[in-house]
């Protein structure tokens, strides 16, 4: 089929290099403007926009979707669908319908549950045992489309944000060129979503990322490990020379008690409100990611010191 595809991260590379590779015909790629990235704060490519260009697509990058001269040129494409994955740009009724077959989009998670902009961390961070990824047919609500393919996903003990996209993105780039082929096949079934158990994962606000060590340790596990590897939760670390903040970014609950953010023994175990958690690999401010062991020997923490 002649399509567009419309992503910007890492996760949407997955579903189109295996659109590119099932041998569809990608008319043009939409991303969102390339934004500074890096020390150098160089204005640099989306990963999509990156891939596609890579690939001789042509690649449009608008500030807008809703702009009149933007939905015209999508409309001349002559598509007969388009994929969403990850865009960034809430798209307006003249694009989504302007392809002959309509719009659709990979969702990282089981609809109803977790609409909006960050499902991979809100099911993690939830205690969610499973989650997935959807294919549904686009409408102007958000995420309220129609699902017309779905796979499941179990969550791990030891899941993290960045180990769970990764599964998700492999597996939403089977799921959508699978359902391609149902929906060029004209055998593709749309089934509507459950009104009951909807439920939005809201972005991720900075402010949400310290850790509070009254909380419950269970979800402070979850925030940890659906924080991770980005943009991380943090603690406070007292030296000699000041608090140092340090990413806590694999976790394991454990069931001790003790006073909220004081470490029952020298190997990162913290007390919580309820519980405790032990820290497993971490990130000193400035430093590379460390296993917990690895990061002890050159910073040791002694059972009794108070975490901020």
């Amino acid at each position: 089929m002649r399509l567009a595809f419309l992503g910007t991260p890492d996760f949407a590379v997955s579903a189109l290099a295996a659109i590119v590779a099932a041998g569809h015909e990608v008319a043009c790629v939409y991303s969102q403007p390339p934004a500074p990235r890096g020390r150098g704060h160089e204005l640099k490519p989306s990963p999509v926009h990156a891939f596609a260009e890579a690939h001789g697509i042509p690649v449009r990058t608008p500030a807008s979707m809703r702009d009149p001269s933007e939905v015209a040129a999508f409309a001349a494409l002559g598509l007969d669908a388009a994929v969403v994955v990850a865009f960034g740009q809430i798209l307006p009724g003249a694009v989504l319908e302007a392809p002959r077959l309509g719009s659709y989009n990979v969702h990282a998670s089981l609809l109803p549950r977790w609409r909006g902009a960050a499902p991979i961390q809100r099911a993690i961070m939830a205690g969610d045992k499973v989650t997935g990824v959807q294919v549904m047919r686009m409408t102007e609500g958000l995420d309220e489309g129609p699902v017309l393919a779905t796979a499941t996903v179990r969550i791990d003990a030891l899941e993290t944000a960045g180990t769970l996209h990764d599964r998700l993105a492999a597996a939403g780039a089977d799921l959508i060129v699978r359902t391609l082929a149902d929906i060029e096949a004209g055998t593709a079934v749309a089934t509507p979503q459950a009104a009951e158990g909807v439920t939005y994962a809201k972005k991720i606000s900075p402010r949400f990322t310290r850790l509070d060590w009254t909380k419950p340790g269970p979800v402070l596990d979850g925030k940890i490990r659906g924080l991770s590897p980005f943009p991380g939760a943090w603690l406070e670390l007292p030296t000699d020379k000041g608090p140092v903040r340090v990413k806590a970014l694999l976790s394991a609950f454990e069931d001790e008690a003790g006073e909220p953010g004081v470490t029952l023994d020298d190997r990162l175990l913290v007390a919580t409100g309820e519980g405790a958690v032990r820290l497993l690999r971490v990130q000193r401010e400035g430093r590379g990611p460390q296993e917990a062991d690895v990061f002890l020997r050159g910073n040791p923490v002694p059972a009794g010191t108070k975490l901020g």
